[in-house]
């Protein structure tokens, strides 16, 4: 047996208890670094690039939100509050970053779909599914916003 692995088994329960709670301090931390760095509020640690990507900044903040409502209840206060105070903050740049980002490529395809739908005959378009238009207010209406 390795060294490691006795004293692992010979920790205490508090001692365990006291590495857990380091290890989810840790795990949000780490989960909310990835947000932010994804919200492009934070450089890239490797190559110093501020990157964008608001999809996979929502992932990591859904990831944070199921562990809230999975842990619920099982965590110590400073837990939670961790916890509670890293997703409010999350939220908030989250909607910052959305409100202040330029509108998305979805929107320039729109307008440009425009004046291509215009030039089709009116009974075509209705065969052809629901328009451009139609698509992005169904998409808009069931988005989850923050």
């Amino acid at each position: 047996m390795s060294t490691a692995t006795e004293s692992a088994r010979s920790a205490t329960p508090a001692e365990g208890q006291d590495e857990h709670a380091f290890l989810f301090a840790q795990l949000v931390l780490q989960q909310s670094n990835m947000a932010m760095m994804l919200l492009g509020k934070v450089a890239h640690p490797g190559s110093g690039e501020v990157v964008q990507d608001i999809e996979a900044a929502r992932l990591f903040i859904d990831q944070l939100e199921m562990l809230e409502a999975k842990t619920k209840g099982n965590l110590s206060k400073e837990e939670e509050t961790l916890l509670k105070q890293t997703l409010m903050n999350l939220r908030l740049n989250f909607v910052q970053t959305v409100e202040s980002s330029p509108p998305p490529p979805a929107d320039q395809a729109r307008k440009e779909a425009a004046p291509a739908e215009q030039a089709q005959p009116a009974g075509s378009s209705a065969a052809a599914g629901p328009s451009a238009t139609e698509t992005e207010e169904h998409r808009t209406k069931f988005s989850k916003k923050y």
